[in-house]
C-alpha cells in the first residue's frame, strides 16, 4: 500500500536522510518544498511563478507554495513530505486536501541541532554532504566521491544556525501544535543513531 507521510523537525533533525530512507523503504515520492519550486518554477499561479521569486531572492509567498505542493502531491501515488509546511497557514491547507497516514516530529536539542548544523561540509566540486562527526569522509577535508575540496558553507556558521533555528522556532512550531492538536502527530527522539531513528519511524508508519 502507499503511505502518505509527513516528517517535521528543526533544521538538522535529520529529516532530509530520514525522508530518502522512507521513500527507498516503500517506494515513496520524495516531496520536498525546494525540489518541487524548481521542478515547477515556471508554471503560473494567480501570484505569478516561483520563479520570479526565487531570482529576486525573495519568499515564495504561500498560496504559490502551496498551488506547486498540491500538485506534486496529486502526481504522487505515495510520498513522504519534507520541509513543508513551514507555517500554519500551509498547515492548515495541507490538512485540507490530503489525509496523512502518518505525522511524525523529530524532536532534537537545540544544543545537539547547532552542533549538526555547524558541523555539516560540502564538496565544492560535486555538492557531497558529510558531517565532521556523524559522517566524516575517509580523509578529512576531502570529498570521498571526487576528491574534491570539503567546505563549511556559510549557512553552517554558529551564529547563522542559531538564527535559523530561532526562525524555525517562530514560524513551524505552530505547525507542529496544529498536528498534535489534530491528534495524529508522533514524536520520536531525533537524538538516537539514524538507524534506530529510522526503525521508530517505521513502526509509526506501520502501525
Amino acid at each position: 500500500m502507499s503511505h502518505r507521510i509527513l516528517l517535521l523537525g528543526a533544521p538538522g533533525a535529520g529529516k532530509g536522510t530520514q525522508s530518502a530512507k522512507l521513500a527507498d523503504a516503500y517506494d515513496l515520492e520524495h516531496v520536498t518544498t525546494g525540489d518541487a519550486l524548481r521542478a515547477n518554477k515556471d508554471v503560473e499561479t494567480e501570484h505569478g511563478t516561483p520563479r520570479s521569486y526565487m531570482e529576486a531572492g525573495e519568499l515564495v509567498p504561500d498560496p504559490v507554495v502551496n498551488e506547486i505542493v498540491e500538485q506534486a502531491l496529486s502526481d504522487a501515488d505515495g510520498f513522504v513530505l519534507d520541509g513543508y509546511p513551514r507555517t500554519l497557514e500551509q498547515a492548515e491547507f495541507l490538512s485540507s486536501i490530503t489525509d496523512l497516514d502518518a505525522v511524525v516530529f523529530l524532536d532534537v536539542d537545540e544544543a545537539v541541532l547547532v552542533d549538526r548544523l555547524t558541523g555539516r561540509r560540502v564538496c565544492e566540486s560535486c555538492g557531497a554532504n558529510y558531517h565532521v562527526e556523524f559522517q566524516p569522509p575517509e580523509e578529512p577535508g576531502v570529498c570521498d566521491e571526487c576528491g574534491g575540496d570539503l567546505v563549511q558553507r556559510e549557512d553552517d556558521t554558529e551564529e547563522t544556525a542559531r538564527e535559523r533555528l530561532a526562525v524555525y522556532e517562530e514560524n513551524t512550531a505552530p505547525v507542529v501544535e496544529h498536528f498534535r492538536t489534530e491528534g495524529v502527530l508522533e514524536t520520536v527522539d531525533g537524538e538516537a543513531p539514524p538507524e534506530a531513528v529510522f526503525e521508530r519511524i517505521q513502526s509509526v508508519v506501520e502501525s
